[in-house]
């Protein structure tokens, strides 16, 4: 951070089903899928505090896992709607903001971060978090949630109680999952700001304004949860953060 310093339930009723991004799809009838389908009930709640919760007995990173797909998807589709009107000559910086610039790296094919234009530098975004969501050694798909076992079964019964399991043995998280999930999050949240402060005029013309408000309400909710972006990285939105908190109070 350079400083001077299955469609998305949220998105279904979009008039745009454009995406900057081919779709990242959850297998289905996988355990993730399993969660994915809570999330999206839970979500039709109403309460975003409450949706996203670690739900009973579940796995931690395989919860961030399955959200964090999730936000790209919505964050993909967002910012497919507005790509006509963030070009080379209207963003030549990637900035949220008169106070806030990004310079990309991946540490890997750019090292050094470099100052490019908006649609460059999201497209360097969404073209890595990409990469490491198809990563099955960083992402895995199959975690080892037994499908034999149904999620509203009693408590005591387990994948070990059953004869002849045919489900395959999970895939670990790796270690160092935890730290690249903040890593996506930060950087997707960059895309987040981007909308908000250059092209929101555009937005509202599209009458895109309650999917994005919601898609980031929910996203905000979620890393809050978890403490999963430093409070510094959200800095450029922090009077609407304080808005959807309070608004939630």
């Amino acid at each position: 951070l350079w400083q001077s310093g299955n469609a998305c339930p949220l998105l279904s009723g979009s008039r745009s089903s454009k995406t900057f991004k081919p779709k990242k799809n959850i297998p289905e009838g996988s355990h993730q899928y399993e969660l994915l389908k809570h999330a999206e009930a839970t979500l039709g709640s109403g309460n975003l505090r409450q949706a996203v919760m670690l739900p009973e007995g579940e796995d931690l990173n395989e919860w961030i896992a399955v959200n964090t797909v999730d936000f790209f998807n919505q964050i993909n589709m967002l910012y497919g709607t507005i790509t006509e009107f963030c070009t080379e000559s209207s963003c030549p910086v990637m900035s949220a903001g008169p106070r806030y610039e990004y310079h990309w790296a991946d540490g890997t094919n750019i090292k050094k971060p470099i100052k490019c234009s908006a649609p460059k530098y999201i497209d360097y975004l969404m073209t890595w978090v990409q990469d490491q969501l198809d990563d099955e050694t960083l992402f895995p798909s199959k975690i080892g949630g037994c499908s034999c076992v149904p999620r509203d079964g009693p408590s005591w019964l387990s994948h070990a109680l059953i004869p002849a399991c045919p489900c395959p043995p999970g895939v670990p998280f790796p270690k160092n999952f935890m730290s690249v999930a903040k890593t996506i999050l930060k950087r997707l949240f960059r895309v987040y700001a981007h909308i908000y402060h250059q092209h929101f005029d555009s937005v509202m013309r599209l009458q895109e304004e309650a999917h994005l408000n919601t898609s980031f309400k929910h996203f905000i909710f979620f890393v809050q949860e978890f403490s999963l972006i430093d409070r510094r990285e959200l800095a450029p939105l922090h009077e609407l953060i304080e808005k959807l908190g309070s608004k939630d109070r």
